[in-house]
């Protein structure tokens, strides 16, 4: 490995000390004349590159088997090697040195350095390598906790169980397997492991009731991952458990930043934010996004996933997080719900309960995650709801989205539902199917009475739980029965006013 290191680091410095000189005879001065000229910029330009690479770490790339991570790497080191020359150049204030030559340079080693490391990506890709067979003390360590887990179990097990438990095994460690075959008996012939990111290769299963499906690859590298919690879906059996895990945004984001030194580590983490968080979002640039990837190691957070597979007719049983990955087991509820226009854009269209009850499309700038609309039942029932009726610790809300509610930027879009005739200036909030079910019968059959509104009770009256909430509700109903314009107007300045001047807020 140290070797092959080597090799890289001298010849990506030939490299560099080619192009160099093949620029400086561009000029229409002796070469030997402009080399003594540029002798000791060139070195100290030579040193800084070399510093940033090994500290880079890009003399090890033929280690990464991600090719947008080599991609990133080399642009990074580059980028920041062109940084720190150009603050040098206009420190020192070099009258005679070429600013061309020093970009010419970085921009077409950075090129050449793309186009190689391409070429052994796909060479490495392509053949496959033997194991190795000298046992690292990690891989000691594993091969003994196999063997004790293995002798354990012996009396209970058929060659057709250890066969498969050694299979396994190979695909996820010791603790991720007690955690799944908890769930799913390894033994049985009605579960179903597999280790794949087609669902093609679930569609051709001849059998259509498994109790249990274990996949054995991460969500993260599934293309279509809708269409594979589908076909999930169809082979299990009502009541039937599918088991995957994934990388979540929060523990990708851990290890980019562990992986790299400080100041280079939150650069690799901005490049890989916006091509993999920002690029699949938007139109223009979600194509280039999966020809750049392939669709593989995409970013999920936690709520997309359970979102999605909400989404596809599961419910959440467990979750565990093992070896930074995120496990989880899942139980199928129903059918797909088979979402004709599912968010994933800055601006959403969200389900709520109009007036007589008719389902209304509200219009707001996206403060969650794409499918956390789809888990409201799963974060009430794990976590509650906090002082002021909004559900506790919902990890579905974005960074940016809690600063978009904290200044109601999120809300500007229902203005569009106020032109609509929708929604009025003053009403109670629009509701979402299953908050709704939260309140009373009774005071469901008043609710559905009045057209819902851009500026609720709430922020007049401050209520603190569910039941106050239905109390302040019930008072500007009753206050709007008897003086609809002047109720309307007292409660729209008190709201302004509590929010002004009290700072109310509903978090």
């Amino acid at each position: 490995m140290r070797l092959r290191t080597t090799y890289y680091a001298l010849f990506d410095l030939l490299s560099v000390t080619a192009v160099f000189l093949g620029l400086l005879t561009l000029k229409l001065e002796p070469l030997w004349y402009l080399f003594q000229k540029y002798f000791y910029s060139f070195f100290l330009f030579m040193g800084i590159w070399f510093f940033i690479s090994v500290i880079s770490k890009k003399y090890r790339l033929f280690q990464i088997t991600d090719q947008l991570e080599i991609i990133s790497r080399i642009l990074l080191c580059n980028l920041f090697v062109l940084g720190i020359a150009t603050t040098l150049m206009y420190l020192i204030r070099i009258d005679f040195y070429s600013r061309a030559i020093v970009l010419g340079t970085i921009v077409i080693v950075t090129a050449l350095e793309l186009v190689l490391s391409m070429f052994d990506y796909f060479i490495r890709t392509a053949i496959i390598e033997p194991p190795d067979v000298i046992a690292t003390p990690s891989t000691r360590k594993r091969q003994l906790l196999r063997e004790v887990f293995t002798q354990r179990l012996l009396e209970r097990k058929s060659p057709v169980q250890k066969a498969r438990e050694d299979a396994v095994l190979v695909e996820i460690d010791q603790d991720a397997f007690e955690f799944v075959f908890r769930y799913a008996p390894i033994e049985s012939a009605e579960t179903l492991v597999i280790s794949t990111t087609s669902g093609f290769n679930i569609d051709m299963q001849m059998s259509d009731e498994f109790e249990a499906i274990v996949n054995l690859k991460r969500i993260n590298d599934i293309r279509y991952v809708n269409k594979f919690f589908e076909s999930a879906n169809r082979k299990l059996c009502d009541g039937g458990l599918f088991i995957d895990y994934v990388e979540t945004k929060n523990l990708r984001k851990k290890r980019i930043l562990a992986k790299f030194p400080p100041v280079l580590n939150y650069m690799a983490y901005s490049v890989d934010f916006v091509i993999k968080r920002i690029f699949p979002k938007f139109l223009l640039t979600k194509g280039l996004y999966f020809f750049l990837t392939r669709g593989q190691n995409r970013v999920f957070t936690k709520a997309e996933t359970f979102g999605r597979l909400y989404s596809c007719g599961f419910e959440i049983v467990d979750e565990k997080q093992i070896s930074k990955h995120l496990f989880f087991i899942a139980r199928k509820v129903s059918e797909p719900f088979y979402p004709e226009n599912p968010t994933y854009g800055p601006l959403i269209k969200l389900k709520r309960v109009g007036k007589n009850g008719k389902m209304i499309n509200v219009y707001k700038l996206r403060t969650m995650h794409p499918y956390a609309e789809y888990l409201q039942e799963y974060i009430y029932m794990k976590e509650g709801l906090q002082e002021g009726g909004k559900f506790k610790d919902d990890f579905r809300v974005s960074t940016l989205g809690r600063i978009f509610r904290m200044f109601w930027i999120d809300e500007l879009p229902m203005l569009i539902n106020l032109l609509k005739g929708e929604l009025k200036l003053v009403g109670v909030r629009p509701l979402s199917k299953h908050y709704f079910s939260l309140y009373t019968l009774e005071h469901q059959e008043r609710r559905v009475k009045y057209k819902p509104g851009l500026v609720p009770p709430f922020y007049a009256d401050n209520p603190k739980t569910l039941e106050d909430i239905m109390a302040s509700e019930q008072k500007y109903f009753d206050a709007y029965d008897k003086h609809p314009l002047f109720t309307d107007f007292r409660y729209f300045f008190k709201a302004i006013f509590n929010i002004v001047f009290k700072k109310s807020r509903s978090n």
